[in-house]
């Protein structure tokens, strides 16, 4: 019995292979790590801003809540995108007015001392489309 010459290649082929190819080794096990990096990063961080940005939520009017972002919360300092300069102008005066005061005392055992507004966008494209980017 002979084997035709393509079906010979072709097991001489997958001899090859099989010893040529190398068996990747075996990964270690991110669960751990992957906990541990969450309760330290994620679970913190969510549970301080997520505290503030109900308060933000429930003391910014909806019309000014929709133009922005809280970006973050470094050393007591809340840093808020604005995505336009007429809707930081309007947000700026009204924190002015009291609304700064108001959110300082709400949200001080979140450890909220400064708010700081800077003009941004968290989206691609226009206002109408607001395609949520991730850059970090």
């Amino acid at each position: 019995m002979t084997l035709h010459r393509p079906a010979r290649q072709l097991a001489e082929l997958r001899r090859l292979q099989r010893f040529k190819q190398s068996t990747p080794a075996p990964a270690e096990k991110l669960g751990v790590e992957m906990v541990g990096f969450f309760k330290q990063s994620v679970q913190k961080r969510q549970t301080r801003l997520g505290a503030i940005a109900q308060c933000w939520a429930g003391l910014v009017p909806q019309l000014l809540n929709d133009h922005c972002s809280l970006e973050s919360l470094n050393r007591g300092t809340l840093t808020v995108l604005v995505d336009s300069a007429s809707h930081l102008y309007e947000l700026k005066q009204l924190l002015l007015a009291g609304l700064q005061q108001q959110l300082l005392i709400a949200c001080r055992s979140a450890g909220l001392r400064k708010i700081s507004l800077k003009p941004g966008r968290w989206y691609e494209g226009d206002s109408s489309e607001r395609k949520v980017r991730f850059e970090r």
